[in-house]
């Protein structure tokens, strides 16, 4: 019987939500940090002050977390619809 699925039912390791946030999390913080300078830099247009890059470093921390969260539940779903 080879190369048939098991019977088992058991969870690849990727279903792990928290592992896969944790390999995420970087990738998704940095794509948060790029968007918050550049909206920056788009709300100069109207009168506001820019933000620096580091600035933007510093607010994509805590705001990188509920897009992880997001990001994880999608590639989760994206496994779950290859696996099946």
């Amino acid at each position: 019987m080879s190369g048939t699925r098991s019977a088992s039912k058991t969870a690849p390791r990727t279903r792990s939500l928290w592992r896969l946030g944790l390999l995420l999390y970087p990738f998704t913080a940095a794509a948060v940090a790029i968007n918050l300078f550049l909206l920056g830099l788009l709300g100069q247009s109207v009168g506001l002050p820019a933000l620096s890059p580091l600035q933007s470093l510093v607010w994509a921390l805590p705001l990188g977390l509920p897009a992880t969260w997001a990001v994880a539940r999608w590639v989760q779903g994206l496994i779950a619809r290859a696996e099946a």
